[in-house]
């Protein structure tokens, strides 16, 4: 069966997950990505391997910010 971009996230709200950024943002967030899944942190620099809790999640990418 095809995936008609119904599938949920692979993060959730309030979540903490341990990812690597990998890209940049145009607005200079650092991206990391959770499945292919986007997740914007701002605050951070590609090469960071940094510890995040999710704070908001939209269809297509999240945000999260940096923990400890």
């Amino acid at each position: 069966m095809r995936n008609l971009g119904f599938s949920r996230p692979p993060v959730s709200v309030g979540e903490v997950r341990e990812v690597k950024i990998v890209a940049m943002g145009s607005g200079g967030d650092g991206i990391a990505k959770v499945n292919g899944f986007v997740v914007f942190v701002p605050g951070t620099k590609v090469g960071d391997d940094v510890k995040v809790k999710v704070t908001k999640v939209l269809k297509k990418f999240a945000f999260a910010e940096v923990v400890e």
